[in-house]
């Protein structure tokens, strides 16, 4: 007999523990997890920050307000009670994991960047303008240094 291996899905599935992102309503851009499945529209969240202004109560939501991220919390109970939840969650340094993520750093860039002022922009494309001319040259000076049956793109 042959030996079939069987390899999961990669996708983000709703279940207990799932960390979720708000993306409407008053907890928007806020990290919460997922308590408990009360229907296949909504679930029950909560979000126990230490972060400033960014704890989110348990309450329940739907799931068209949430995006589904990466992040599980480990062997979290369903319906589990709040300590529970929170002791969990800095167990599982969720929020470590969600700034180390690429995804969080991308949002705070696109954050930064749109409260910039007039000139700081103009500032931002002088720098971009001067890094893709040190490329452009550094690009340039190995395609010199480089064999002329090795250049990419010439026929032999």
């Amino acid at each position: 007999m042959a030996e079939i291996d069987i390899v999961t899905s990669q996708w983000r599935m709703v279940e207990v523990g799932r960390v979720v992102l708000f993306t409407s309503g008053p907890y928007t851009d806020r990290l919460a997890t997922i308590v408990e499945i009360i229907d296949h529209k909504r679930a029950l969240v909560q979000g126990p920050s230490t972060k400033e202004n960014a704890s989110i109560p348990r309450h329940a939501d739907s799931l068209a307000n949430l995006v589904l991220t990466p992040i599980v919390i480990p062997n979290l109970p369903r319906a589990a009670g709040n300590a529970t939840v929170a002791r969990k969650w800095e167990k599982a340094e969720v929020e470590k994991q969600w700034d180390a993520s690429s995804w969080a750093k991308k949002r705070d860039q696109k954050e930064r960047r749109r409260g910039l002022s007039d000139f700081e922009r103009f500032k931002v494309m002088r720098l971009r303008k001067q890094v893709r001319l040190i490329l452009q040259l550094q690009s340039a000076l190995v395609k010199k240094t480089m064999p002329k049956k090795l250049h990419i793109g010439t026929r032999t």
